[in-house]
């Protein structure tokens, strides 16, 4: 017999600045007005190098493809913290803003002298610059840029590092204090079937509902979190290293069974753009966070379908069989007692 359950899983997940460990950025704009940014922030699959660009191209006002970026080259790059901890974009990305934010101060103030306004009443985006209160009246970055060089003499460059300011650690006696910065909530629903013949569980639909703050780019964000569901499907049901004396028995991936295509449903993915007001564009975190409520959502879907709970991680067949028969035995042994 199939029985059908679901669940919900809800997370709080701290983006982890590591320590005080800043991330840093150097901005150059060339004289046609594009720009190369250097960060130590390494993307290791994430997609960060992709998003950091993106804040600098916003940060300047130019289109995507004007930006080119230097990362993770430690001859080259400044220093950053690591890509650890959920930490790069909420961390990175500041220091992109704020480095790019001083190369523009030049081309701020040549276009200011064209337009005849303050510095402060101009705008930038799509590659110009404009009077905020007369959008008519604009400059092309790559004009105000090239003066910068031929007329100005100076070369419109940045370098900034930021850290999470005001941490403090948790005070001896009361556990109260500021460890993190900032905090990722989400909640995960899965539905799930279960054979109770044979203890097998398949996750029919499965629903990730993320505050992420702002969203840079929506479709990293939403393969990160159907990637952590996908590990999360895995930590939940399949993945386990067995041991004999210390040794591993299933030391390869024909051994150690991770979740296919097969074994994955289609992953509805719900972002709420919450802006953070402490970091730049109001970014939080994705990655790490997105595995953490996956597993208990299919847990608890596993015991809305068949009323036994399995503590122990992966819930396997097995222990799910033997789950239902010890849930049995104590309900025909609590019958025969009368009570």
């Amino acid at each position: 017999m199939k029985k059908r359950g679901r669940g919900v899983g809800v997370m709080w997940y701290p983006t982890h600045p590591v320590g005080s460990n800043p991330s840093s950025a150097f901005a150059k704009i060339n004289s046609d007005g594009s720009m190369v940014v250097m960060a130590g922030a390494k993307d290791v699959g994430q997609g960060s190098t992709t998003v950091l660009a993106q804040v600098a191209a916003a940060c300047l006002g130019v289109p995507l493809d004007w930006v080119s970026m230097v990362t993770g080259d430690t001859g080259l790059t400044p220093y950053d913290g690591g890509s650890t901890g959920s930490r790069v974009t909420y961390i990175a990305s500041r220091a992109v803003e704020l480095a790019v934010a001083q190369a523009k101060k030049p081309l701020l103030l040549v276009a200011s002298e064209h337009l005849g306004v303050p510095v402060e009443d101009l705008e930038s985006g799509d590659g110009r610059i404009w009077v905020r209160s007369d959008p008519s009246r604009s400059i092309g970055i790559p004009a105000v840029a090239a003066e910068c060089y031929s007329k100005k003499a100076t070369v419109p460059v940045g370098a900034a590092s930021y850290a999470a300011p005001g941490l403090t650690p948790p005070d001896p006696e009361t556990g109260q204090g500021r460890s993190y910065p900032s905090y990722i909530y989400a909640t995960h629903m899965a539905e799930v079937e279960v054979d109770t013949e044979t203890g097998e569980v398949e996750v029919l639909r499965f629903v990730a509902a993320h505050d992420s703050g702002t969203i840079i780019n929506p479709l990293l964000a939403k393969g990160q979190i159907r990637g952590g569901v996908s590990m999360g499907i895995g930590m939940a049901l399949t993945e386990q290293i067995l041991f004999q004396e210390g040794r591993p028995l299933n030391p390869n991936f024909m051994d150690y069974v991770i979740p296919t295509a097969m074994d994955v449903p289609d992953i509805e993915v719900i972002l709420c753009d919450t802006p953070d007001p402490t970091s730049a564009f109001g970014v939080k975190a994705v990655g790490e966070a997105s595995v953490v409520p996956t597993a208990p959502a299919i847990i608890n879907a596993i015991y809305d379908a068949v009323g036994v709970r399995i503590y122990d991680l992966p819930a396997t067949p097995e222990k799910i069989l033997h789950a239902l028969k010890t849930a049995l035995a104590s309900s025909e042994q609590q019958a025969a007692s009368g009570k």
